[in-house]
Protein backbone atom coordinates (compact mmCIF):
# COMPACT_ATOMS: atom_id res chain seq x y z
CA UNK A 1 0.00 0.00 0.00
CA UNK A 2 1.48 3.28 -1.28
CA UNK A 3 1.80 5.64 1.61
CA UNK A 4 1.95 9.32 1.73
CA UNK A 5 4.17 11.54 3.48
CA UNK A 6 2.80 15.56 3.17
CA UNK A 7 3.00 18.19 5.80
CA UNK A 8 0.11 20.73 4.72
CA UNK A 9 1.96 23.61 6.70
CA UNK A 10 5.29 23.31 4.99
CA UNK A 11 5.66 21.85 1.65
CA UNK A 12 2.56 20.02 0.67
CA UNK A 13 5.14 17.36 -0.41
CA UNK A 14 4.35 13.27 -1.58
CA UNK A 15 7.19 11.33 -1.11
CA UNK A 16 5.86 8.16 -3.07
CA UNK A 17 2.83 8.02 -5.55
CA UNK A 18 1.19 4.82 -6.99
CA UNK A 19 -1.92 5.28 -8.81
CA UNK A 20 -2.34 1.74 -9.57
CA UNK A 21 -2.34 0.67 -6.10
CA UNK A 22 -6.29 0.03 -5.97
CA UNK A 23 -5.91 0.10 -1.92
CA UNK A 24 -4.28 3.01 -1.42
CA UNK A 25 -6.66 4.58 -4.36
CA UNK A 26 -9.88 3.86 -2.75
CA UNK A 27 -8.14 4.70 1.03
CA UNK A 28 -7.67 8.42 -0.07
CA UNK A 29 -5.49 8.55 -2.86
CA UNK A 30 -8.81 9.07 -5.14
CA UNK A 31 -9.68 12.22 -2.69
CA UNK A 32 -5.96 13.74 -3.12
CA UNK A 33 -6.15 12.71 -6.45
CA UNK A 34 -9.66 14.98 -7.31
CA UNK A 35 -8.76 17.77 -4.85
CA UNK A 36 -4.86 18.36 -7.37
CA UNK A 37 -7.30 18.02 -10.39
CA UNK A 38 -9.91 20.49 -9.57
CA UNK A 39 -7.18 22.73 -8.86
CA UNK A 40 -5.63 21.94 -11.94
CA UNK A 41 -8.10 22.43 -13.88
CA UNK A 42 -8.84 26.02 -12.52
CA UNK A 43 -5.00 27.27 -13.17
CA UNK A 44 -5.20 25.94 -16.79
CA UNK A 45 -8.80 27.50 -17.19
CA UNK A 46 -7.32 30.74 -16.38
CA UNK A 47 -4.38 30.18 -18.74
CA UNK A 48 -6.41 29.30 -21.58
CA UNK A 49 -8.35 32.51 -20.92
CA UNK A 50 -4.62 34.91 -20.89
CA UNK A 51 -3.48 32.97 -24.12
CA UNK A 52 -6.68 33.39 -26.11
CA UNK A 53 -7.38 37.13 -24.86
CA UNK A 54 -5.88 38.78 -27.89
CA UNK A 55 -8.85 36.83 -29.69
CA UNK A 56 -11.34 39.14 -27.71
CA UNK A 57 -9.35 42.19 -28.06
CA UNK A 58 -9.52 42.43 -31.48
CA UNK A 59 -12.69 42.74 -31.05
CA UNK A 60 -12.18 45.80 -29.40
CA UNK A 61 -9.99 47.33 -31.98
CA UNK A 62 -12.04 48.68 -35.04
CA UNK A 63 -9.68 49.58 -37.95
CA UNK A 64 -10.29 53.30 -38.61
CA UNK A 65 -9.14 53.74 -34.86
CA UNK A 66 -6.31 51.29 -34.19
CA UNK A 67 -5.52 51.52 -38.13
CA UNK A 68 -4.82 47.62 -38.05
CA UNK A 69 -6.76 45.95 -40.92
CA UNK A 70 -8.31 41.61 -40.80
CA UNK A 71 -4.68 40.15 -41.96
CA UNK A 72 -2.63 42.32 -39.26
CA UNK A 73 -5.61 40.90 -36.25
CA UNK A 74 -5.30 37.21 -37.45
CA UNK A 75 -1.17 37.93 -36.72
CA UNK A 76 -1.82 39.48 -33.82
CA UNK A 77 -3.89 35.95 -32.40
CA UNK A 78 -1.18 33.92 -34.13
CA UNK A 79 1.82 35.24 -32.36
CA UNK A 80 0.53 34.36 -28.68
CA UNK A 81 -0.59 30.57 -30.53
CA UNK A 82 3.19 30.23 -31.56
CA UNK A 83 4.59 31.22 -28.25
CA UNK A 84 2.35 28.87 -26.72
CA UNK A 85 3.37 25.90 -28.24
CA UNK A 86 7.30 26.45 -27.96
CA UNK A 87 6.37 26.89 -24.12
CA UNK A 88 4.72 23.80 -24.18
CA UNK A 89 8.01 21.67 -24.56
CA UNK A 90 10.22 22.95 -20.89
CA UNK A 91 6.65 23.00 -19.06
CA UNK A 92 6.45 19.51 -19.69
CA UNK A 93 9.20 18.74 -17.28
CA UNK A 94 8.57 21.47 -15.10
CA UNK A 95 5.92 19.62 -12.67
CA UNK A 96 8.51 16.48 -12.00
CA UNK A 97 11.40 19.13 -11.89
CA UNK A 98 10.12 21.74 -9.51
CA UNK A 99 6.49 19.71 -8.75
CA UNK A 100 3.25 20.27 -9.60
CA UNK A 101 1.91 22.95 -6.64
CA UNK A 102 5.33 24.74 -7.21
CA UNK A 103 4.50 25.09 -10.91
CA UNK A 104 1.16 25.76 -10.93
CA UNK A 105 1.66 28.56 -8.63
CA UNK A 106 4.54 29.98 -10.53
CA UNK A 107 2.96 29.55 -13.97
CA UNK A 108 -0.75 30.93 -12.28
CA UNK A 109 1.31 33.86 -10.80
CA UNK A 110 4.22 34.90 -14.27
CA UNK A 111 0.08 35.59 -16.07
CA UNK A 112 0.26 38.66 -14.35
CA UNK A 113 2.69 39.68 -16.84
CA UNK A 114 0.96 39.65 -20.43
CA UNK A 115 -2.76 40.35 -18.45
CA UNK A 116 -1.08 44.03 -17.31
CA UNK A 117 0.38 44.29 -20.42
CA UNK A 118 -2.49 44.03 -22.21
CA UNK A 119 -4.40 46.25 -19.69
CA UNK A 120 -1.92 49.06 -19.98
CA UNK A 121 -1.79 48.86 -23.63
CA UNK A 122 -5.17 48.04 -25.27
CA UNK A 123 -6.90 51.48 -24.52
CA UNK A 124 -3.64 53.08 -26.50
CA UNK A 125 -4.77 53.53 -29.90
CA UNK A 126 -1.71 54.93 -31.09
CA UNK A 127 0.68 52.14 -29.83
CA UNK A 128 2.66 50.45 -32.90
CA UNK A 129 1.90 47.44 -34.50
CA UNK A 130 5.19 46.10 -33.11
CA UNK A 131 4.57 46.79 -29.67
CA UNK A 132 0.97 44.88 -30.12
CA UNK A 133 3.02 42.17 -31.41
CA UNK A 134 4.79 41.79 -28.85
CA UNK A 135 2.13 42.44 -26.23
CA UNK A 136 0.37 39.55 -27.60
CA UNK A 137 3.53 37.23 -27.81
CA UNK A 138 3.73 37.45 -23.74
CA UNK A 139 0.25 35.93 -23.77
CA UNK A 140 1.98 32.79 -24.80
CA UNK A 141 2.19 32.35 -21.18
CA UNK A 142 -0.73 30.95 -20.91
CA UNK A 143 -0.29 28.86 -23.48
CA UNK A 144 2.19 26.86 -21.65
CA UNK A 145 0.16 25.85 -18.60
CA UNK A 146 -1.41 23.13 -20.70
CA UNK A 147 1.00 20.49 -20.77
CA UNK A 148 2.24 20.63 -17.02
CA UNK A 149 -1.24 20.83 -16.14
CA UNK A 150 -2.09 17.48 -18.27
CA UNK A 151 1.83 16.18 -17.54
CA UNK A 152 0.54 16.57 -13.76
CA UNK A 153 -2.65 15.07 -13.57
CA UNK A 154 -1.47 12.44 -16.16
CA UNK A 155 0.84 11.03 -12.83
CA UNK A 156 -2.22 10.94 -10.08
CA UNK A 157 -4.29 9.11 -12.10
CA UNK A 158 -4.42 5.39 -12.79
CA UNK A 159 -4.60 3.99 -16.18
CA UNK A 160 -8.51 3.01 -15.88
CA UNK A 161 -9.35 6.57 -15.16
CA UNK A 162 -6.60 8.49 -17.53
CA UNK A 163 -9.01 9.08 -20.34
CA UNK A 164 -11.79 10.84 -18.04
CA UNK A 165 -9.30 12.34 -16.05
CA UNK A 166 -7.02 13.50 -18.51
CA UNK A 167 -10.53 14.57 -20.32
CA UNK A 168 -11.84 16.57 -17.52
CA UNK A 169 -8.53 18.70 -17.25
CA UNK A 170 -8.38 19.69 -20.52
CA UNK A 171 -11.66 20.48 -21.24
CA UNK A 172 -12.25 22.19 -17.98
CA UNK A 173 -8.89 24.27 -19.28
CA UNK A 174 -10.32 25.11 -22.28
CA UNK A 175 -13.41 25.88 -21.84
CA UNK A 176 -10.94 29.01 -20.44
CA UNK A 177 -11.49 30.41 -24.44
CA UNK A 178 -15.31 30.86 -24.39
CA UNK A 179 -15.13 32.06 -20.96
CA UNK A 180 -12.85 35.08 -21.71
CA UNK A 181 -15.02 35.59 -24.99
CA UNK A 182 -17.84 35.50 -22.84
CA UNK A 183 -16.53 37.68 -20.57
CA UNK A 184 -15.78 40.21 -23.79
CA UNK A 185 -19.62 39.85 -25.04
CA UNK A 186 -20.37 40.82 -21.80
CA UNK A 187 -18.46 44.25 -21.68
CA UNK A 188 -19.05 45.06 -25.48
CA UNK A 189 -23.26 44.30 -24.66
CA UNK A 190 -22.68 46.68 -21.24
CA UNK A 191 -20.37 49.58 -22.08
CA UNK A 192 -19.52 49.25 -25.49
CA UNK A 193 -16.35 48.21 -27.67
CA UNK A 194 -14.64 50.96 -26.35
CA UNK A 195 -13.73 49.35 -22.32
CA UNK A 196 -11.38 46.36 -23.08
CA UNK A 197 -9.53 47.15 -19.62
CA UNK A 198 -12.14 45.52 -18.00
CA UNK A 199 -11.89 42.34 -18.94
CA UNK A 200 -8.00 42.51 -17.98
CA UNK A 201 -9.23 43.80 -14.39
CA UNK A 202 -11.74 40.62 -14.01
CA UNK A 203 -8.61 38.16 -14.75
CA UNK A 204 -6.18 39.71 -12.43
CA UNK A 205 -8.81 38.58 -9.54
CA UNK A 206 -9.00 35.10 -11.55
CA UNK A 207 -5.17 34.81 -11.83
CA UNK A 208 -4.79 35.55 -7.83
CA UNK A 209 -7.27 32.79 -7.60
CA UNK A 210 -5.81 30.35 -8.96
CA UNK A 211 -2.84 31.32 -7.45
CA UNK A 212 -4.11 30.94 -3.69
CA UNK A 213 -5.55 27.86 -5.02
CA UNK A 214 -2.75 26.03 -5.81
CA UNK A 215 -0.69 27.23 -3.12
CA UNK A 216 -3.09 26.07 -0.29
CA UNK A 217 -4.57 22.77 -2.00
CA UNK A 218 -2.36 21.10 -4.91
CA UNK A 219 0.71 18.86 -3.77
CA UNK A 220 4.25 17.80 -5.20
CA UNK A 221 4.91 14.77 -6.48
CA UNK A 222 8.46 13.79 -5.31
CA UNK A 223 8.92 10.50 -7.12
CA UNK A 224 7.80 11.82 -10.82
CA UNK A 225 10.42 11.74 -13.81
CA UNK A 226 9.97 13.66 -16.55
CA UNK A 227 12.95 15.43 -18.59
CA UNK A 228 14.29 16.12 -21.83
CA UNK A 229 15.95 13.44 -22.29
CA UNK A 230 12.76 11.15 -21.97
CA UNK A 231 11.05 13.62 -24.34
CA UNK A 232 14.42 12.11 -26.97
CA UNK A 233 13.72 9.06 -25.98
CA UNK A 234 10.09 9.50 -26.57
CA UNK A 235 10.47 10.52 -29.80
CA UNK A 236 12.21 7.00 -31.27
CA UNK A 237 9.19 5.79 -31.63
CA UNK A 238 7.23 6.58 -35.20
CA UNK A 239 3.80 6.60 -33.08
CA UNK A 240 5.03 9.72 -31.22
CA UNK A 241 4.95 11.79 -34.04
CA UNK A 242 1.92 9.78 -36.04
CA UNK A 243 0.17 10.81 -32.45
CA UNK A 244 1.29 14.86 -32.53
CA UNK A 245 0.42 15.12 -36.10
CA UNK A 246 -3.08 13.97 -35.81
CA UNK A 247 -3.36 16.01 -32.41
CA UNK A 248 -2.45 18.95 -34.87
CA UNK A 249 -6.18 18.24 -36.39
CA UNK A 250 -7.71 17.74 -33.08
CA UNK A 251 -5.96 20.34 -30.81
CA UNK A 252 -5.04 22.61 -33.36
CA UNK A 253 -8.01 22.95 -35.16
CA UNK A 254 -10.15 24.04 -31.84
CA UNK A 255 -7.31 26.35 -30.89
CA UNK A 256 -7.04 27.98 -34.29
CA UNK A 257 -10.75 27.94 -34.87
CA UNK A 258 -11.25 29.45 -31.30
CA UNK A 259 -8.70 32.45 -31.49
CA UNK A 260 -10.16 32.94 -35.86
CA UNK A 261 -13.72 32.77 -35.48
CA UNK A 262 -14.62 35.96 -33.93
CA UNK A 263 -12.87 37.59 -36.50
CA UNK A 264 -14.07 35.21 -39.42
CA UNK A 265 -17.88 36.35 -38.20
CA UNK A 266 -16.81 39.98 -38.04
CA UNK A 267 -15.70 40.28 -41.14
CA UNK A 268 -19.04 38.84 -42.35
CA UNK A 269 -20.93 40.75 -40.05
CA UNK A 270 -18.73 43.92 -41.91
CA UNK A 271 -19.77 42.81 -45.18
CA UNK A 272 -23.72 42.67 -44.69
CA UNK A 273 -23.33 46.25 -43.43
CA UNK A 274 -23.04 46.36 -39.51
CA UNK A 275 -20.99 49.18 -38.21
CA UNK A 276 -17.93 48.25 -36.62
CA UNK A 277 -19.77 48.25 -32.94
CA UNK A 278 -22.36 46.45 -34.42
CA UNK A 279 -20.16 43.43 -35.71
CA UNK A 280 -18.03 43.11 -32.62
CA UNK A 281 -21.54 42.90 -30.90
CA UNK A 282 -23.01 40.12 -33.51
CA UNK A 283 -19.55 38.18 -33.51
CA UNK A 284 -19.41 38.26 -29.50
CA UNK A 285 -22.41 36.94 -29.60
CA UNK A 286 -22.27 33.99 -31.45
CA UNK A 287 -18.10 33.26 -31.11
CA UNK A 288 -18.03 31.76 -27.66
CA UNK A 289 -20.49 29.08 -28.51
CA UNK A 290 -17.89 27.32 -30.73
CA UNK A 291 -15.30 26.84 -28.16
CA UNK A 292 -17.75 26.27 -25.11
CA UNK A 293 -19.34 23.11 -27.12
CA UNK A 294 -15.65 21.80 -27.71
CA UNK A 295 -14.01 21.54 -24.47
CA UNK A 296 -17.49 20.32 -23.28
CA UNK A 297 -16.98 17.34 -25.51
CA UNK A 298 -13.56 17.00 -24.47
CA UNK A 299 -14.73 14.83 -21.42
CA UNK A 300 -16.90 13.02 -23.08
CA UNK A 301 -14.15 12.12 -26.09
CA UNK A 302 -12.12 10.97 -23.31
CA UNK A 303 -14.60 9.04 -21.93
CA UNK A 304 -16.39 7.25 -25.42
CA UNK A 305 -12.33 6.46 -26.03
CA UNK A 306 -12.30 4.69 -22.25
CA UNK A 307 -15.13 2.41 -23.37
CA UNK A 308 -14.77 1.72 -27.08
CA UNK A 309 -10.78 2.66 -27.99
CA UNK A 310 -9.68 5.63 -28.80
CA UNK A 311 -8.46 5.08 -32.71
CA UNK A 312 -12.26 4.16 -33.26
CA UNK A 313 -13.11 7.58 -31.35
CA UNK A 314 -10.57 9.57 -33.55
CA UNK A 315 -11.17 7.80 -36.84
CA UNK A 316 -14.96 8.70 -36.56
CA UNK A 317 -13.68 12.54 -35.73
CA UNK A 318 -11.91 13.24 -38.86
CA UNK A 319 -14.18 11.32 -40.80
CA UNK A 320 -17.12 13.90 -39.34
CA UNK A 321 -14.77 16.65 -39.93
CA UNK A 322 -14.33 15.94 -43.54
CA UNK A 323 -18.26 16.12 -43.23
CA UNK A 324 -18.14 19.99 -41.24
CA UNK A 325 -15.75 21.35 -43.62
CA UNK A 326 -17.53 20.37 -46.15
CA UNK A 327 -20.54 22.70 -44.89
CA UNK A 328 -18.02 25.57 -44.83
CA UNK A 329 -16.48 25.11 -48.42
CA UNK A 330 -20.21 24.82 -49.72
CA UNK A 331 -21.09 28.14 -47.93
CA UNK A 332 -18.12 29.81 -49.03
CA UNK A 333 -18.22 28.96 -52.54
CA UNK A 334 -22.05 29.99 -52.61
CA UNK A 335 -21.06 33.08 -51.09
CA UNK A 336 -18.07 33.81 -53.28
CA UNK A 337 -20.56 33.52 -56.71
CA UNK A 338 -23.49 35.82 -54.79
CA UNK A 339 -21.18 38.73 -54.98
CA UNK A 340 -22.29 41.03 -52.62
CA UNK A 341 -23.32 40.80 -48.57
CA UNK A 342 -23.50 37.51 -46.76
CA UNK A 343 -26.87 35.73 -47.29
CA UNK A 344 -28.75 34.84 -43.89
CA UNK A 345 -28.74 30.56 -45.37
CA UNK A 346 -24.91 31.38 -46.33
CA UNK A 347 -24.17 32.89 -42.79
CA UNK A 348 -26.54 29.86 -40.94
CA UNK A 349 -24.25 27.59 -42.81
CA UNK A 350 -21.32 29.18 -41.50
CA UNK A 351 -22.04 29.16 -38.05
CA UNK A 352 -22.78 25.46 -37.98
CA UNK A 353 -19.91 24.34 -40.45
CA UNK A 354 -17.46 25.46 -36.76
CA UNK A 355 -19.76 24.50 -34.51
CA UNK A 356 -19.54 20.82 -35.64
CA UNK A 357 -15.33 21.12 -36.06
CA UNK A 358 -15.65 22.92 -32.64
CA UNK A 359 -17.31 19.54 -30.96
CA UNK A 360 -15.83 16.90 -33.02
CA UNK A 361 -12.05 18.54 -32.50
CA UNK A 362 -12.96 18.68 -28.82
CA UNK A 363 -14.25 14.76 -29.07
CA UNK A 364 -11.12 14.12 -30.88
CA UNK A 365 -9.06 15.72 -28.38
CA UNK A 366 -10.58 13.61 -25.60
CA UNK A 367 -9.82 10.53 -27.69
CA UNK A 368 -6.64 11.39 -28.76
CA UNK A 369 -5.05 11.71 -25.52
CA UNK A 370 -6.30 8.24 -24.08
CA UNK A 371 -4.12 7.05 -26.74
CA UNK A 372 -1.11 8.03 -25.61
CA UNK A 373 -0.97 6.23 -22.33
CA UNK A 374 -2.44 3.43 -23.89
CA UNK A 375 0.24 3.33 -26.51
CA UNK A 376 3.43 2.92 -23.64
CA UNK A 377 1.29 1.02 -21.18
CA UNK A 378 1.15 -1.16 -24.07
CA UNK A 379 5.12 -1.19 -24.80
CA UNK A 380 5.86 -1.05 -21.04
CA UNK A 381 4.59 -5.43 -21.23
CA UNK A 382 7.69 -5.85 -23.40
CA UNK A 383 10.05 -3.96 -20.94
CA UNK A 384 12.44 -7.05 -18.76
CA UNK A 385 11.30 -5.33 -15.49
CA UNK A 386 8.72 -5.72 -12.16
CA UNK A 387 5.29 -4.11 -12.79
CA UNK A 388 6.15 -0.89 -10.74
CA UNK A 389 9.28 0.06 -13.29
CA UNK A 390 6.78 -0.67 -15.88
CA UNK A 391 4.32 1.55 -14.87
CA UNK A 392 6.91 4.42 -14.14
CA UNK A 393 8.58 4.36 -17.77
CA UNK A 394 4.97 4.28 -19.36
CA UNK A 395 4.08 7.17 -17.00
CA UNK A 396 7.16 8.97 -17.79
CA UNK A 397 7.18 8.00 -21.12
CA UNK A 398 3.11 9.20 -21.46
CA UNK A 399 4.17 12.68 -19.75
CA UNK A 400 6.84 13.33 -22.28
CA UNK A 401 4.55 12.75 -25.08
CA UNK A 402 1.85 14.89 -23.64
CA UNK A 403 3.63 17.44 -23.93
CA UNK A 404 5.27 17.58 -26.84
CA UNK A 405 2.23 16.22 -28.71
CA UNK A 406 0.70 19.03 -27.10
CA UNK A 407 3.49 21.69 -28.12
CA UNK A 408 2.88 20.45 -32.26
CA UNK A 409 -0.68 20.56 -32.19
CA UNK A 410 -0.79 23.95 -31.01
CA UNK A 411 0.99 24.89 -34.34
CA UNK A 412 -2.32 23.78 -35.52
CA UNK A 413 -3.69 26.87 -34.46
CA UNK A 414 -1.06 28.96 -35.97
CA UNK A 415 -1.28 27.12 -39.33
CA UNK A 416 -4.81 27.71 -39.46
CA UNK A 417 -4.82 31.70 -38.18
CA UNK A 418 -2.28 31.83 -41.27
CA UNK A 419 -4.02 30.54 -43.36
CA UNK A 420 -7.09 32.36 -43.14
CA UNK A 421 -4.82 35.45 -43.34
CA UNK A 422 -3.67 33.95 -46.67
CA UNK A 423 -6.95 33.09 -48.29
CA UNK A 424 -8.50 36.82 -46.91
CA UNK A 425 -5.72 38.74 -48.70
CA UNK A 426 -5.57 36.26 -51.91
CA UNK A 427 -6.87 37.08 -55.02
CA UNK A 428 -10.77 36.06 -53.90
CA UNK A 429 -11.10 38.11 -50.58
CA UNK A 430 -13.09 34.62 -48.94
CA UNK A 431 -12.12 31.95 -46.42
CA UNK A 432 -13.23 29.43 -49.04
CA UNK A 433 -9.47 28.30 -50.25
CA UNK A 434 -8.75 28.18 -46.65
CA UNK A 435 -11.49 26.14 -45.82
CA UNK A 436 -10.86 23.45 -49.06
CA UNK A 437 -7.43 23.24 -47.16
CA UNK A 438 -8.98 22.06 -43.73
CA UNK A 439 -11.20 20.03 -45.55
CA UNK A 440 -7.94 18.15 -47.51
CA UNK A 441 -6.08 18.26 -44.16
CA UNK A 442 -8.52 16.19 -42.15
CA UNK A 443 -8.91 13.53 -44.85
CA UNK A 444 -4.96 12.89 -44.74
CA UNK A 445 -5.57 13.01 -41.03
CA UNK A 446 -7.90 10.05 -41.46
CA UNK A 447 -6.14 7.80 -43.83
CA UNK A 448 -3.32 7.91 -40.84
CA UNK A 449 -5.30 7.30 -38.08
CA UNK A 450 -7.02 4.38 -40.17
CA UNK A 451 -3.80 2.53 -41.41
CA UNK A 452 -1.55 3.17 -38.20
CA UNK A 453 -4.30 1.93 -35.72
CA UNK A 454 -7.15 0.48 -37.39
CA UNK A 455 -6.11 -1.26 -40.61
CA UNK A 456 -4.62 -4.31 -39.07
CA UNK A 457 -6.05 -5.50 -36.31
CA UNK A 458 -4.24 -8.76 -36.24
CA UNK A 459 -0.63 -7.71 -35.75
CA UNK A 460 -2.03 -6.05 -32.94
CA UNK A 461 0.33 -6.32 -29.76
CA UNK A 462 -1.16 -9.25 -27.25
CA UNK A 463 -0.27 -6.40 -24.53
CA UNK A 464 -1.83 -3.79 -25.77
CA UNK A 465 -4.61 -2.74 -22.80
CA UNK A 466 -7.65 -5.14 -23.82
CA UNK A 467 -9.53 -3.65 -20.51
CA UNK A 468 -9.72 -0.53 -22.13
CA UNK A 469 -10.29 -1.39 -25.49
CA UNK A 470 -7.64 0.21 -27.02
CA UNK A 471 -6.44 -0.58 -30.76
CA UNK A 472 -2.82 0.52 -30.24
CA UNK A 473 -0.17 -1.17 -32.50
CA UNK A 474 3.22 -1.28 -30.34
CA UNK A 475 5.45 -1.02 -33.76
CA UNK A 476 8.19 1.58 -33.07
Amino acid sequence: MATITRNLKRNHDIEHWDAEDVVAWESGNKNVAKRNLIWSIFAEHVGFSIWSIWSVMVLFMPQDVYHIDAAGKFYLVAVPTLVGAILRVPYTVATAKFGGRNWTLFSALVLLVPTLLTLFFINRPETSYTTFIIVAAFAGLGGGNFASSMTNINAFYPQRLKGWALGMNAGGGNIGVPVIQLVGLLVIATVGNTEPSIVCAVYLVLIAIAAVGAALFMDNLRNQQSNLKAMGKVLKFSQSWVMSFLYIGTFGSFIGFSFAFGQVLQINFLANGDTAAQASLHAAQIAFIGPLLGSISRPFGGKLADRIGGGKITLFVFTAMIAAAGILVTAGTIDDNSAGAVGGGVMTAYVVGFILLFVLSGIGNGSTYKMIPSIFEAKSKSLDADKATQAAWSRNMSGALIGFAGAIGALGGVFINLVLRASYTGAAKSATNAFWVFLAFYVICALVTWVVFLRQPSARSVHSTPAAGEPVSVKA
